[in-house]
């Protein structure tokens, strides 16, 4: 009997053993991908379905806790869909970079549904009306590079493999129904913030055909909100929307203000702040942190009851419990590149 209860104890050690070999693998790999699929690329795992993507068009490599936050929210109100990341910084090596400490980026991998790829926009940018601008285009001379680049890396991406695109401040806390959709930061203003499509929609190419014509990167969101919202009046008759209800065109939805921006812009310092109840945002899909407005800096404190803690607590409990910390509970680092 103390023989098979040792024998049982050893079979069991060695079985711990082998998953906590293959989490570390999994929490040390760029690509979570099966050698098979890596081989053929980010294609092998994005033609498998509709797929959640976020980029980073900086060469940050680390994840701030709020990108962090939003892509681990995404994974978890998506569970059976793959969350891809997609990173400027990124190489085609899958070796992390020797005596590594990036621990937003270990976390991440560690997911199983979330994947980090590195953002080749030349590539990307093949076959599609952005190619020709791309190849021509003196980067290091535009204004507001990484914003427009950013824009046009969201049309290719959706438009080649479908899916929904979210800028890496939006916090998810609820399934998004619908399959084609724009989202409205305002009644009759468009975001790019956030929207979905399925591939090879027609409305998407001739967003990209549109941001060619009209290129023009000296005006902040000329080819971000305020392309998508030129393109949706072409496409679309728009009017006030009635109650907490989304307007239906052609052959995708208008989404509500509430659904994304129950907080707009102006109020952006509310997510920041102690509220007497925490709002339910019964009628929103996500939440828009509007990370592009918080040039001060604010950031997430630990203990402090704000809005905004309250959501990583219960949204992206992993980044909270490993990010969020320091002496005093503080973190820095929020202001990232990339988001708007």
């Amino acid at each position: 009997m103390l023989k098979e209860l040792q024998l049982l104890l050893l079979v069991i050690l060695l079985l711990l053993c082998g998953f906590l070999y293959q989490l570390t693998l999994k929490s040390s790999c760029y690509f979570c991908l099966p050698p098979d699929e890596f081989q053929q690329g980010p294609e092998a795992l994005l033609s498998k379905g509709r797929i959640i993507v976020f980029l980073e068009t900086s060469e940050r490599v680390e994840p701030s806790p709020l990108v962090s936050c939003a892509v681990e929210s995404a994974a978890r109100v998506y569970p059976e869909q793959p969350v891809a990341f997609f990173m400027k910084g990124l190489s085609d090596s899958m070796q992390l970079p020797p005596n590594s400490t990036y621990t937003a980026f270990s976390l991440l991998s560690a997911i199983d549904n979330v994947f980090l790829f590195p953002l080749n926009m030349k590539r990307l940018f093949e076959d599609t009306p952005l190619f020709s601008w791309y190849t021509q285009i003196n980067a290091s001379a535009q204004r507001n590079w990484l914003y427009v680049s950013s824009d046009a890396s969201r049309l290719a991406t959706i438009w080649k493999y479908g899916g929904i695109y979210m800028d890496t401040d939006i916090i998810s806390i609820r399934p998004i129904p619908e399959e084609n959709f724009l989202a409205a930061q305002a009644s009759q203003d468009s975001s790019n913030g956030v929207f979905g499509f399925l591939p090879h929609h027609s409305f998407l190419w001739e967003c990209m055909e549109n941001f060619v014509e009209h290129y023009n990167s000296d005006i902040w969101g000329n080819q971000g909100p305020i392309l998508m919202t030129r393109m949706l009046r072409v496409w679309c008759k728009l009017k006030n929307f009635q109650e907490v209800s989304d307007f239906r065109c052609s052959n995708f939805s208008f989404l509500h203000p509430q659904r994304f921006y129950p907080i707009s812009y102006p109020q952006w310092r509310r997510y920041y702040e102690v509220w007497d109840t925490d709002p339910s945002f019964k009628d929103s899909y996500g939440l828009h942190l509007w990370n592009y407005m918080n040039q001060e800096g604010r950031t997430v404190v630990r203990g402090s009851n704000t809005l905004v803690e309250n959501l990583y607590r219960k949204h992206c409990p992993r980044t909270y419990r490993v990010l969020i910390q320091g002496p005093e509970g503080l973190v820095t680092g929020e202001l990232g590149l990339g988001n708007e």
